[in-house]
């Protein structure tokens, strides 16, 4: 097995992790209903499912039915 011939230093290691970063998340505003959410991803808002400010599921219409 590989052994490390030397002890590396703490700042050789943090020099090699210094482009290990956490990324903010990039959040849009639906231009329909104004809620906040991630790029490239439906969202629900009031029981119906949005993408790209069209509506894709309402399930508002199905509680109605139920009751």
């Amino acid at each position: 097995m590989a052994h490390p011939k030397r002890k590396i230093s703490k700042t050789r290691r943090d020099k090699r992790r210094t482009h290990y970063k956490a990324t903010v998340p990039q959040i849009a505003t639906c231009p329909t209903t104004g809620e906040a959410h991630l790029y490239h991803r439906a969202h629900w808002h009031e029981g119906k499912l949005y993408y790209r400010g069209q509506v894709l599921i309402d399930n508002s219409e199905a509680e109605e039915n139920l009751a």
